[in-house]
């Protein structure tokens, strides 16, 4: 079994900042693409970035330049450093990764979310 467990969420002042982690655990022989998604009230689940197992990222263009996702291979883990959120960042966060697991094949994995709120 794999499991994805992110934390970091919480309720922040637009403007301000939290820094969101996704640690991978299990079975995993190796871990591709690491992204986090995002899902608000009403509207469909979007990317919001990935980064690759050797560090090149991509962005949703309404959060670059105030978002950075970055990655340890050696723990598993990815992380999202928000800057400067805005009220329509408000949104589950989801933390997704390509996994290869021990003696099996590669699968796609999600986290259980993690709730962002920026007030206004």
């Amino acid at each position: 079994q794999v499991q994805l467990v992110e934390s970091g969420g919480g309720l922040v002042q637009a403007g301000g900042s939290l820094r969101l982690s996704c640690a991978a655990s299990g079975s995993i022989s190796s871990i591709g693409a690491m992204g986090w998604y995002r899902q608000a009230p009403g509207k469909q689940r979007e990317l919001v970035a990935t980064i690759t197992r050797g560090g090149v990222t991509n962005y949703v263009y309404s959060v670059k330049g105030r978002f950075t996702i970055s990655r340890d291979n050696a723990k598993n883990t990815v992380y999202l450093q928000m800057n400067s959120l805005k009220p329509e960042d408000t949104a589950v966060y989801y933390c997704n990764a390509d996994v290869l697991r021990t003696g099996s094949r590669w699968l796609d994995y999600w986290g259980q979310g993690t709730q962002v709120t920026v007030s206004s």
